[in-house]
């Protein structure tokens, strides 16, 4: 009876959000009000970067970063860069876990959210929305592990040599 007591005390994996809010937003229109003369399409460039870590005990902060640089040949029409950052409430999740929840599952929660910021900052700025495509996070997660890997590797044999 006691094993039936300790198995069903094993808790379960709790994931809740407790907070999704702009960590950081910002817009620069070099070249206004001439710009606004171009009727050329520009050519967008998008960086990403998602970053994630621990507050306090079972509370997790997450973010994703974006910035958007819409250029016409070498001037910048616009340049918008935003952070869109969450607290998760994360608990009874196995430490080696705990790296690709942060890096995968919180930036899908954020990502719709930033998206919109990026979209209304460019409207408001005076030109078309800007759309976000869709980013793979898990993709994404394993080419950073992968980069830390062989950086850590490279470094390793640095040192031996």
């Amino acid at each position: 009876m006691s094993e039936e007591l300790q198995t069903s005390e094993v808790q379960q994996p709790v994931f809740s959000i407790e907070k999704i809010y702009v960590k950081d937003a910002s817009l620069e229109i070099p070249g206004a009000p001439q710009i606004f003369l171009e009727r050329e399409a520009p050519q967008i460039e998008v960086q990403l970067s998602t970053a994630g870590g621990n507050v306090s005990e079972g509370i997790f902060d997450a973010s994703v970063t974006v910035t958007v640089t819409a250029k016409l040949g070498d001037r910048t029409m616009f340049l918008v860069e935003a952070t869109q950052g969450g607290v998760f409430r994360i608990q009874n999740v196995p430490e080696h876990e705990l790296p690709p929840v942060l890096g995968i599952a919180c930036p899908n929660i954020l990502f719709p959210y930033l998206r919109e910021v990026v979209s209304d900052l460019s409207v408001r700025a005076g030109f078309p929305p800007v759309l976000l495509n869709p980013v793979n996070f898990e993709a994404l997660y394993a080419q950073q592990v992968a980069m830390q890997t062989a950086s850590n590797d490279s470094a390793g044999s640095a040192a031996t040599h």
